[in-house]
């Protein structure tokens, strides 16, 4: 086991610990304001190309996602009043914890995509997926609102294959050509700070 791993373990357990009794109170909301699971599974694609269930708390009404992955504009019709809070504070994310503690993911690392969009990928950018996806990177930072981008393109799948995600996946490189514990908490103290400013 490798350093980061141990820090990614520590810090998932402390999280849900201290975590619960607000992650309580998320899951009573979820479940009093929209019909549906306080969950959301979705398959998504880890590393050496392996799918997994990546967990969230579920922010959109049931069956929203046959509809389309991407999420456009800041008031999506699909995304619930509560939802849409979990999302700009990004507390959706938070039972990826999980994921976290099964070893499916890390603390830091690419944001795991769906496998329509992995089958996009150049040689090159499959690189990506020789290292543990994670819950927050330097993509997940600069792109956190990405669907007010999605909104303002004439067609938001297009653009997003073709101009979000190569940009994404050269931040993604960023941290894996340079994977160290400072790199690590460096992210984690700038997605911290963007998460409570909101924005």
């Amino acid at each position: 086991m490798d350093i980061i791993r141990g820090i990614d373990i520590l810090f998932a357990l402390f999280g849900m610990v201290f975590l619960l009794p607000f992650l309580l109170i998320v899951a009573l909301l979820i479940k009093l304001t929209s019909k549906g699971p306080i969950f959301y599974l979705q398959n998504r694609v880890g590393k050496n190309e392996e799918d997994f269930k990546v967990f969230k708390f579920r922010t959109m009404s049931t069956g929203a996602d046959k509809k389309g992955y991407l999420t456009v504009g800041g008031k999506d019709s699909r995304v619930t009043k509560v939802g849409y809070y979990l999302r700009k504070f990004k507390i959706d994310e938070l039972p990826q914890l999980v994921n976290v503690l099964k070893g499916e993911m890390s603390l830091v690392g690419p944001r795991p995509e769906v496998r329509k969009y992995v089958d996009t990928y150049s040689t090159e950018q499959k690189r990506v997926l020789r290292v543990l996806p994670g819950i927050t990177d330097y993509a997940s930072i600069t792109f956190r609102n990405e669907n007010e981008l999605l909104a303002n393109a004439s067609d938001p799948e297009e653009y997003y294959i073709k101009v979000i995600m190569p940009r994404k996946i050269e931040l993604n490189f960023i941290y894996i050509n340079n994977r160290s514990i400072n790199e690590y908490f460096k992210i984690i103290g700038k997605t911290l700070k963007t998460a409570v400013e909101g924005r």
